[in-house]
């Protein structure tokens, strides 16, 4: 793999591009704590790739993180490179400009390595695009030897079949030390054919997947076989682990954004997994063994931060905040810090259960930010079929202390859709939510505004909700119906639901669950204009329905689909747990379904 010439493009960025978008702060560059190396120096050029726009990437602590620990290897350089918007695209399309890096200004394809974060099921389409942008032949098939090596890690890493043809290498699991692993073995074996790296890179790394380097046959919709095609390839690839949580590597000084991000706050991650087995989440099955930083790592990390950029939040990150051992010693000592320099702490994914009910109270900032609750189902019977053992007893109590802190909103999330779920929970969630709101009257006389976010069950791959088909449209149509009317009747004007996109959902089931063969439905999407799919002033269901139609199917065919337990899943040799573990799950599920 030989090292391509670096091509800068700051003249033509500044002199054709930047002066014609609407948001040039997106695209500049060279903001406080960029790090900014001389790649004609460095062996080894890392494009790190987030496929949304510049707000939203520069809140994603995982490429922050990434980011960093690139930029400290000697002679190792990474530089962001984040999805144009409409506007950007059409310039850089119209003056042949191609996709380029925010701190130097370089050619993406003169890096050695393009690295993708697949945040996103939704995201795919922006990838290819950036992938076009830069010059790259979107198939790893159909690229040149001398093309990047093209990656892909993240969130959706676990679930990538779809999208497995358009790169070389997939990295499954913790990012931190599979990088650097992949970067030193890169090094290594850098004399030889990008075949042949991918062929050492699968036997050496076994959270290394190389697409290539596997066959599936088919019967109809059904997977018949999953093969190596070379000797001593593993084929079930693991997740990477960082073992030693506490001493994993964070950024000490994190960029600040020029343009407004979605979250502007220190964002410190205290502990990674979930001790819950919410049967519909990916994250609680996938993200394992439960792992902790030490209070004194974190509160130091807040500090480094805090002093480097100058935020006036401190967010405590992860699956669930509440199941961190001394959360309460933490936000002590977090509070002893900050609350004299007036920065507010934020304890975001709370779990409902007896220790929420004094968080509030340990929570004295200088603002009182909304308390958020994701309950999922209202009724007991159903929390049980999903395993997530909230009481009604614990949900009131925790909404009763809020108030009693000095809260004054709060946000509830559920999800419909669930295996037996009936109309009796539909209309509970808007039963619960007016309670949760009249509760506070007990402390001022006041009803609360609760806000009351709707969302729409996509069953996720490597969870015991994988063999379920998701519900039809009709059944989250008549939801929403039947939930506006409760609130109707009820004349509760300080309940506000917010409902998510059906037709995203519906997309994002069948995108999550399909096999290699979506590759062609989501380049068709793209070749037809699909961009920025999470985004609803871009989203183009009818643009989806067109690129499935080719494939004589329909997204909704697509969404609804039931695997039977016997049959060979598209993910299973992705990371996640045990596929009898997931059944052992799925089989109590349906018996709490059917009680």
């Amino acid at each position: 793999m030989q090292k391509n010439e670096i091509h800068i493009l700051q003249d033509r960025v500044e002199q054709d591009f930047l002066p014609f978008v609407r948001q040039p702060g997106r695209y500049i560059g060279g903001e406080v704590n960029q790090v900014k190396k001389d790649l004609t120096t460095c062996d080894v050029t890392v494009a790190l790739c987030f496929p949304d726009v510049y707000e939203i990437a520069m809140s994603h602590t995982g490429i922050a993180v990434i980011y960093n620990i690139i930029n400290s290897l000697q002679g190792a350089a990474a530089e962001r490179v984040f999805a144009p918007w409409i506007d950007a695209e059409e310039i850089l399309r119209k003056e042949s400009i191609p996709l380029f890096s925010l701190e130097s200004k370089a050619d993406v394809s003169d890096f050695d390595i393009i690295a993708f974060s697949l945040n996103s099921e939704l995201c795919c389409t922006n990838v290819l695009n950036m992938l076009d942008m830069s010059g790259q032949k979107l198939r790893s098939a159909d690229r040149p030897e001398n093309a990047p090596l093209i990656i892909a890690g993240g969130v959706s890493a676990n679930c990538a079949e779809p999208v497995a043809d358009f790169f070389d290498l997939i990295i499954l699991g913790d990012g931190e030390e599979a990088i650097l692993e992949l970067i030193a073995l890169f090094r290594e074996h850098r004399d030889l054919s990008k075949k042949d790296f991918l062929l050492t890179a699968a036997r050496q790394l076994d959270f290394v997947y190389v697409p290539s380097l596997y066959e599936t046959t088919y019967d109809g919709d059904k997977i018949t076989s999953f093969t190596a095609t070379e000797e001593d390839i593993r084929t079930n690839i693991v997740n990477a682990i960082v073992k030693d949580f506490d001493k994993t590597p964070v950024p000490a000084a994190p960029i600040v954004p020029f343009v407004e991000a979605v979250h502007e706050r220190v964002s410190v991650e205290i502990m990674r997994g979930c001790p819950g087995r919410c049967r519909f989440c990916q994250a609680s099955f996938c993200k394992r063994p439960i792992r902790y930083r030490s209070v004194d790592t974190i509160v130091d990390i807040a500090k480094q931060n805090y002093h480097a950029t100058g935020y006036d939040t401190v967010s405590l990150l992860s699956l669930s905040t509440a199941d961190y051992p001394d959360l309460e010693e933490l936000v002590e000592k977090l509070q002893a810090y900050f609350t004299p320099k007036h920065v507010g702490i934020s304890l975001p994914s709370l779990r409902v259960k007896e220790q929420l009910q004094i968080l509030p109270k340990l929570v004295s900032s200088v603002r009182k930010s909304g308390l958020t609750i994701a309950v999922e189902a209202a009724g007991e019977a159903l929390r049980k079929t999903i395993n997530k053992p909230i009481t009604d007893e614990d949900l009131l109590a925790a909404a009763l202390a809020a108030y009693q802190a000095g809260y004054q909103k709060v946000k509830l999330y559920f999800m419909v859709g669930f295996p037996g779920e009936t109309e009796d929970d539909i209309r509970r969630i808007v039963d619960l939510s007016f309670t949760i709101a009249k509760i506070k009257r007990k402390v001022d006389h006041q009803t609360a505004n609760v806000t009351v976010a709707i969302s729409w069950l996509v069953p996720k791959a490597h969870t015991p909700f994988a063999w379920y088909g998701q519900k039809p449209r009709e059944y989250f149509e008549n939801a929403k119906d039947i939930i506006l009317t409760e609130k109707r009747r009820r004349k509760a004007n300080f309940l506000s639901f917010k409902f998510h996109g059906i037709d995203a959902s519906i997309l994002e089931s069948a995108t999550g669950r399909g096999d290699r063969r979506l590759g062609k439905v989501i380049e068709t999407a793209w070749q037809k204009g699909a961009r920025f799919d999470l985004w609803s002033e871009c989203f183009d269901y009818n643009i989806w329905q067109e690129a499935f139609k080719e494939t004589g199917s329909t997204p909704d065919q697509a969404a609804q689909r039931a695997f039977d337990p016997e049959d060979i899943l598209p993910w299973q040799h992705l990371g996640g747990p045990e596929k009898q573990y997931l059944l052992d799950h799925y089989n109590k599920a349906n018996e709490s379904a059917k009680s």
